[in-house]
């Protein structure tokens, strides 16, 4: 468990704290679209402005995830990637990067194979910072997230636009590192974020706890990101990046030159949006 720092998230959220701004968190998915360029993305993305990682964990049947994000899943899956590969991928970003948040994304089927002690014992040795997972709301807890919090490692816990105040303390009550807010309804990355909407959403998040709140789904530009950080303690933005990998890819599925380089500069224009906020 050398790898593993309990204190990377929270690190990070005094960090930014400290210096007035919100935080920018990237979404890739492992293996997406083939494990070289998929580890040359991942490796690039803190150079570039991401202060915490979203690695999705691939898996065929993603089902909160729009298109896009289904789409990088089965190119992933199409080009070998699978749970075991990503765990190796956080171990060598590990290598180079002991300071920047992981969390993994995904789904509990891939766990469930894999075993759940054993999962969380590898995400930990390797050094991942926490989970969300999806298809498991609270009354499922003593699968994985019980057993993830004994271990420690934190569970993130998806507040939605129809999760009201009932409902809150129970999507919270063993909820850890941050609360991350969907600002839609739906899927991922058919719709633009409810700008409007986020700041209510983040206050009233924040009655109920002291956790960061970081917001994602449906932001895709410099401008949304920016407004989101204003009064989120993070904007998340993923499908905008598994975009420019497709949009990148030739007739036979293979990434173009300067594919990596693609992705960067748009996390770049993202981050400076992001840092720009408050000023």
């Amino acid at each position: 468990m050398s790898g593993y720092s309990a204190n990377r998230l929270d690190a990070l959220f005094e960090r930014l704290a400290g210096e007035k701004r919100g935080g920018l968190g990237i979404f890739i998915t492992a293996g997406d679209p083939n494990l070289e360029t998929s580890r040359e993305i991942f490796n690039a993305l803190p150079a570039a402005g991401a202060d915490m990682i979203e690695f999705g964990m691939p898996f065929s049947d993603p089902m909160a995830d729009g298109p896009a994000i289904q789409a990088s899943s089965q190119r992933a899956l199409k080009g070998g990637a699978s749970l075991a590969s990503t765990l190796k991928m956080v171990r060598g970003f590990r290598e180079h990067d002991q300071s920047t948040p992981i969390v993994l994304m995904g789904y509990y089927n891939p766990i469930y194979s894999h075993g759940v002690d054993r999962f969380l014992r590898d995400a930990i040795e390797v050094g991942a910072d926490g989970l969300i997972i999806v298809d498991l709301p609270p009354e499922e807890d003593p699968e994985l997230c019980l057993p993830a919090v004994e271990a420690g490692l934190p569970f993130i816990r998806l507040a939605t636009p129809t999760t009201d105040d009932a409902r809150l303390p129970t999507v919270l009550e063993n909820t850890a590192g941050f609360v991350y807010y969907v600002s839609i309804l739906g899927i991922t990355g058919t719709q633009d974020v409810p700008t409007d909407l986020v700041r209510d959403a983040v206050t009233r998040l924040k009655k109920h706890t002291d956790l960061p709140v970081a917001v994602g789904f449906g932001i895709k530009t410099r401008e949304q990101a920016a407004t989101v950080s204003q009064v989120a303690d993070a904007a998340i933005v993923g499908s905008a990046v598994v975009n420019v990998i497709a949009d990148n890819l030739d007739e036979s599925g293979a990434p173009g030159p300067g594919t990596a380089d693609r992705v960067v500069d748009l996390v770049r224009d993202l981050a400076a949006g992001v840092r720009g906020a408050r000023a």
